[in-house]
């Protein structure tokens, strides 16, 4: 082989390296004793403890933590496919007044912090009664999650030719018969890429969700690595088994739909 294949697969080795070396750390140290740890960060354990998942899954029941944020992806990626797909739609087919100027509003409202809204959004949902109840979480992520999708549908409903919209016209189908019937079919890649990427971030969601969820049998898995603090120490091996446990479903959702999933964003032409 030439140099440049092997200077090739040696980055290739390196980018490796980089990606699944904090994950195999992660696993040691969820397998270690807290002083073993403190001795040995870097190290392998020496005399592994399994009963460290058990006792994470026990201490921040991360059963309910799986089971409410299973409710807040499946809620969230439906809602956005809903919300991003009707108004998608809208944009690129429909002769919308201003349809430029709302491009240009999701296009600023993908940039703006969420954090600006916090204390308005806070009020608001605790005057509403939407104030610890996973329903009102959900509300948020449709909000904050819908305008990048909807400029990622548009950007397949455009490519899609008038001509099979305009033969169902003819047929007599109404607008919504030729978006189920006709222009669905074409771009479900770009639904099911904008429901991947709206699910998974609602799955990693911190900050909106130990805001406005204050019941522990309500909370997402995402806040369960509060269950592992003691005073002013944390058992970090507790966090480190809790992680692997909570990185584990969204793992096995990648590696089944990752070739759907790539190929859905690269054709959309969002990835510039």
């Amino acid at each position: 082989m030439s140099l440049g294949r092997y200077a090739m697969y040696g980055v290739l080795l390196l980018l490796a390296l980089y990606a699944i070396g904090p994950m195999v750390l992660f696993a040691f140290n969820a397998l270690k004793t807290q002083p073993g740890l403190a001795a040995s960060p870097l190290g392998l354990p020496t005399h592994p403890q399994w009963h460290n998942f058990v006792d994470a899954w026990q201490q921040a029941n991360m059963g309910a933590g799986l089971r409410n944020s299973a409710v807040l992806v499946i809620a969230t990626a439906l809602g956005v496919c809903v919300i991003s797909g009707c108004a998608a739609y809208a944009m690129s087919r429909l002769r919308v007044p201003g349809s430029n100027f709302f491009i240009f509003y999701l296009l600023v409202t993908t940039a703006l912090p969420i954090q600006l809204f916090l204390v308005p959004l806070f009020y608001l949902w605790t005057k509403l009664g939407l104030y610890d109840n996973l329903f009102g979480l959900i509300v948020i992520y449709w909000a904050i999650f819908s305008p990048f999708a909807t400029l990622l549908i548009r950007s397949f409903m455009v490519g899609v030719p008038k001509a099979y919209e305009e033969a169902a016209r003819i047929d007599g189908a109404g607008e919504w018969r030729v978006l189920t019937r006709v222009v669905l079919p074409m771009v479900w890649p770009g639904f099911l890429t904008a429901a991947l990427v709206a699910g998974l971030s609602a799955y990693n969601e911190f900050m909106l969700a130990v805001t406005f969820i204050q019941s522990s049998d309500k909370m997402p898995v995402s806040t369960a690595f509060f269950s592992f603090k003691s005073g002013y120490t944390q058992d970090y091996t507790l966090v480190s088994a809790g992680g692997l446990i909570m990185v584990i479903p969204v793992l096995i959702a990648f590696l089944l739909l990752q070739r759907r999933f790539v190929e859905g964003y690269t054709s959309s032409g969002m990835t510039g």
